[in-house]
C-alpha cells in the first residue's frame, strides 16, 4: 500500500479511471470510475493528481448493486448540476459531474435494460417531474443507440445531451408542467426558444463537444422541417438529437401528470410509429419499439386467464413478454407473484390496463421490488 503519482501510462481515452484520485492538498479530483473523455483530462490528472494503492489490501465485499439506486441519484446529482447551469453559476468541474451522471446511467442499464425501462412507469416518485424526465429520456436515448452499434463515445454523448436538453427552460419547467392554462404566448417563446438558450448555457458551463450542443440544440426538429429552432430536415438532424426527440415524446406520453392523464405504453408506442411516417425518422422509430417491444417492461396487463400482471421482461418476441402475475384470476390479489411466459394461450395477453385500474380491481401499489428483486432496491 502507497501513494502514487498519476502518470500518463495509468490513463487511456475512453476508459474508466481506475481509484479516487486526489491532489496534493487531499481535495478529490475525480472518483473511481470517471470516464476519461478528452486529453486535458488526462493532462489535468497527471500535472496534480495522486491515488492509494491497495493492491496488498483484502477488498471489501462489494455492496450488492441496485438500478433504482443509480437512476436515483443521477437524478439528485443532475437536479443540482443543471441549476447550477441555468444560473449561469455552474464551477469549472460542471462537464465532470455530469459526466458522472451519465456514467450512473449506463451502469444501471448495464445492471439490467429491464429495471431501466421498467422505472420508467413504476418510480416517477422518486424525483421531480423535471429532472426524472430527463433521466428516463437518457435511458431510453442510449438503450437505442446501444440497439444501432453506435460507438461508446457516441453512446456517451447522446447521454449526455438526453440529461441536458431542457436547461434551456430549466427555471420555468416545474411551473410550465404544473400550468392548467393554456401557455402564454411568453411561454410559448420561451419552449420554442429553449434548446438555443441550453446549447448556449452549456458553452458558458465549459461544455465544448460540438456533438453534444448540436443534439440539444436540435432534439426537437423534425424530419419534415416542421420542428425548431431552425427548421432542419431529415439528414440535417443529428442521429442523436432524433434519438433524444423519440425518447423524449415517449416518456412524456406515459407519465402521469396532474394536469394530464398517460398514455397506455402501447398506445404511445403507436403514436411514435404514426408521427415517424413524416415528423419522426421511421427507422429509428422501428428501432425503439423493437427495444422496448409491443409491451414495455413495467406495463400493467390482463392476461386471457383473468390474471392481472405487469410485463417483468422482454420475451423472444415483442408480442409475448414475461409477465408476473399479481392478481389472481378470481379477482384476489396473490400474496406471491406467478410468472408467466405469454407464449402459452392461457397466459397470452388479453389487453393492457392502466395503473387506476389495476388499484381498482384490488391490486395494491407496485413496489418495484417485489418484482425485479435486489436491482430494484430504492
Amino acid at each position: 500500500m502507497g501513494i502514487n503519482r498519476v502518470s500518463r501510462a495509468d490513463l487511456k481515452l475512453g476508459t474508466l479511471v481506475p481509484w479516487d484520485v486526489y491532489a496534493s492538498n487531499g481535495m478529490l479530483l475525480v472518483r473511481k470510475g470517471h470516464l476519461i473523455a478528452n486529453v486535458n483530462q488526462i493532462d489535468y490528472l497527471v500535472e496534480r493528481g495522486s491515488y492509494e494503492d491497495n493492491s496488498d489490501a483484502v477488498a471489501p465485499a462489494p455492496a450488492p448493486q441496485s438500478v433504482l439506486r443509480k437512476l436515483n441519484t443521477a437524478c439528485v446529482e443532475l437536479q443540482q448540476a443543471l441549476e447550477l447551469v441555468a444560473a449561469r453559476l455552474a464551477p469549472n468541474d460542471t462537464v465532470r459531474r455530469l459526466e458522472e451522471v451519465a456514467l450512473l446511467v449506463t451502469q444501471a442499464l448495464d445492471l439490467s435494460a429491464d429495471v431501466a425501462v421498467a422505472s420508467i412507469l413504476h418510480n416517477q416518485q422518486a424525483a421531480p417531474y423535471a429532472v426524472r424526465h430527463s433521466v428516463d429520456t437518457a435511458v431510453l436515448a442510449q438503450l437505442a443507440a446501444r440497439a444501432l452499434r453506435h460507438d461508446a463515445r457516441a453512446i456517451f454523448t447522446t447521454t449526455l445531451a438526453a440529461l441536458t436538453m431542457n436547461v434551456g427552460m430549466q427555471e420555468q419547467h416545474v411551473r410550465l408542467q404544473e400550468s392548467r392554462d393554456k401557455l402564454s404566448q411568453q411561454d410559448l417563446e420561451r419552449v420554442r426558444q429553449h434548446p438555443q438558450r441550453g446549447a448556449a448555457l452549456l458553452r458558458h458551463a465549459g461544455v465544448t463537444d460540438p456533438d453534444w450542443l448540436a443534439c440539444v440544440l436540435h432534439h426537437h426538429e423534425n424530419e419534415d422541417g416542421s420542428g425548431y429552432p431552425v427548421g432542419k430536415k431529415g439528414e440535417d438532424i443529428p442521429v442523436g438529437a432524433k434519438l433524444i426527440a423519440l425518447a423524449d415524446r415517449y416518456c412524456a406520453r406515459v407519465v402521469s401528470r396532474h394536469y394530464l392523464q398517460p398514455l397506455l405504453p402501447n398506445a404511445a408506442l403507436r403514436d411514435i410509429l404514426l408521427e415517424g411516417r413524416s415528423v419522426l425518422d421511421g427507422q429509428l422509430a422501428a428501432v425503439m419499439i423493437r427495444e422496448l417491444g409491443i409491451y414495455p417492461v413495467g406495463t400493467w396487463v390482463k392476461l386471457l386467464n383473468g390474471e392481472v400482471g405487469v410485463v417483468s421482461r422482454k420475451g423472444l418476441r415483442s408480442t409475448m413478454p414475461h409477465v408476473e402475475s399479481v392478481i389472481g384470476p378470481r379477482g384476489a390479489p396473490l400474496s406471491v407473484f406467478l410468472q408467466r411466459d405469454t407464449r402459452g394461450e392461457l397466459h397470452a395477453i388479453r389487453e393492457v390496463l392502466a395503473a387506476e385500474q389495476v388499484l381498482a380491481l384490488g391490486g395494491e401499489p407496485l413496489r418495484m421490488e417485489q418484482v425485479w428483486g435486489r436491482l430494484a432496491r430504492p
